[in-house]
């Protein structure tokens, strides 16, 4: 958090714990935008280093982020159109899958599977097409048992490869190497470590008052002119801090494993407020927004970080 920085504002708590995704790329290839994953905590990894810094073809170590990635599963398909009065997208149909809409406990669905070719024959009359995908926490080690249900965009050069794309995916299981590749840099979405309410030294770095101040040694020495008869909004005051939505961009893939070799990454005493991974996994370079078990969003990046390639690190240890 950037002190009195007025880059985010208002300083005001997240209003659930999945992320929000204000923007998405526009994806040439199919494959779908985003994905979400679970926190387990940090390690350390030997690779060499392969950028064109001093240290070039050099083994360094990294702090890392390990991220487990839940059972995922595609259960409906969602088709936007743009509204002729406000010129916003509107979502005009819906598919669902009716076998994972009934493990869900979908009630009311208006289509199914059958339905895919009548919409296929009216596709111009749609700008883009979602996918709608649930998250399976209840195998991993957080504890939570909630199904997580949010929705990406599918990719393709015309929105007839989104929509045949879409729904190849239908029904079927979503996996970390299926949309992401080692050595690609992604975005970062999650909310950060609640810290509560908090006065204004530790929310905004505000010095404090001198020993032998008049009033209490924690406060603001003013709120604002005195002639300005209003308090604006500018002026650190005490409230709440943490609990953020924070998005980080150009993050790096260093390694993508699967169930079978959680035993590299998995530390003996398991990691701090969190335990072991079960499912498939992805380490990312650096830190992540939020505390153990927090609920992370990967996105493809949006500033085009990958149009020169991507290149897959050689990573010769990773330090338990």
């Amino acid at each position: 958090m950037v002190y009195g920085s007025l880059q985010y504002w208002p300083h005001r708590r997240a209003s659930r714990r999945l992320p929000r995704v204000r923007s998405e790329p526009k994806l040439q290839e199919q494959t779908i935008g985003n994905l979400v994953a679970y926190k387990a905590g940090m390690t350390q990894i030997n690779l060499i280093d392969d950028s064109e810094s001093p240290s070039k073809q050099m083994e360094v170590s990294r702090a890392c982020t390990v991220l487990e990635v839940p059972r995922m599963e595609a259960y409906g398909i969602r088709l936007y159109a743009i509204d002729p009065i406000t010129h916003y997208y509107k979502a005009s149909a819906e598919i669902h899958n009716k076998s994972v809409a009934q493990k869900l406990n979908m009630k009311k669905l208006k289509n199914d599977e059958s339905s895919t070719g009548k919409y296929k024959q009216k596709l111009s009359e749609f700008s883009h097409v979602g996918v709608l995908l649930v998250a399976y926490p209840s195998d991993t080690s957080t504890g939570q048992h909630h199904n997580v249900r949010f929705e990406t965009v599918a990719g393709g050069k015309t929105i007839e490869e989104q929509f045949n794309h879409a729904v190849g995916m239908l029904g079927k299981e979503v996996k970390a190497s299926d949309v992401f590749k080692p050595g690609e840099y992604i975005d970062v979405l999650s909310v950060s470590k609640g810290k509560g309410w908090q006065g204004p030294v530790k929310r905004f770095g505000v010095a404090q008052q001198p020993r032998k101040a008049t009033q209490k040694r924690r406060h603001v020495g003013t709120l604002g002119d005195f002639k300005m008869a209003r308090v604006l909004f500018t002026a650190r005051q005490a409230g709440q801090m943490g609990f953020n939505y924070r998005s980080e961009h150009n993050k790096r893939i260093l390694k993508i494993g699967s169930k079978n070799d959680i035993a590299q990454v998995n530390k003996a005493s398991g990691f701090i407020n969190y335990g072991n991974v079960n499912n498939d996994y992805i380490i990312v370079d650096g830190s992540v927004p939020g505390p153990a078990k927090r609920l992370v969003r990967i996105r493809k990046s949006i500033r085009g970080r990958n149009v020169k390639g991507i290149k897959e690190p050689k990573i010769t240890n990773i330090v338990k």
